[in-house]
């Protein structure tokens, strides 16, 4: 895989997962808008973006094919403790978006920004410390100059 393919792939599926959570959001945020449904919106988009992303990146993004519950719990676990840092670059944006402007659509448009944000800082971090890849790119061979994977 080319970096530039790598870079596409990790962006649509950080957008699969983007969509996942602010359609989640707006399901629990339906009728009402308390700041007690706004912290359960931005937490249960927040699990599911999480979850959906977590299948993707480790079949699809770091090609690791290992199972069992203990591999998937042990990875899983790392994966959530590197989101913890992203998740707060995250909330922290969509949270100063809606207290400035209080409008859904900033509100949305900060969550995006805080995510796009804390994906590219979690690409590294997962690479480094839950996937463990030995090269910059994962799968990245060196036969052909370092451009394409298989």
């Amino acid at each position: 895989m080319t970096l530039r393919a790598l870079v596409i792939k990790y962006a649509a599926f950080a957008g699969v997962a983007m969509l996942a959570n602010l359609a989640t959001q707006r399901l629990v945020l339906q009728g009402t808008q308390t700041g007690g449904h706004f912290a359960l919106a931005v937490g249960a988009g927040t699990l599911v973006g999480l979850l959906i992303k977590y299948v993707l990146d480790k079949r699809w993004i770091f090609y690791d094919v290992e199972t069992g519950a203990k591999n998937h719990s042990r990875k899983f676990t790392l994966y959530v403790a590197m989101g913890l840092v992203t998740t707060g670059i995250f909330w922290g944006t969509e949270t100063a978006f809606w207290l400035i402007w209080q409008t859904d659509r900033l509100r949305e448009l900060g969550a995006l920004v805080g995510l796009s944000i804390g994906y590219f800082i979690k690409y590294t971090l997962d690479r480094r410390f839950v996937f463990k890849t030995p090269h910059k790119y994962p799968n990245l061979g060196h036969s052909s100059g370092g451009k394409n994977v298989r």
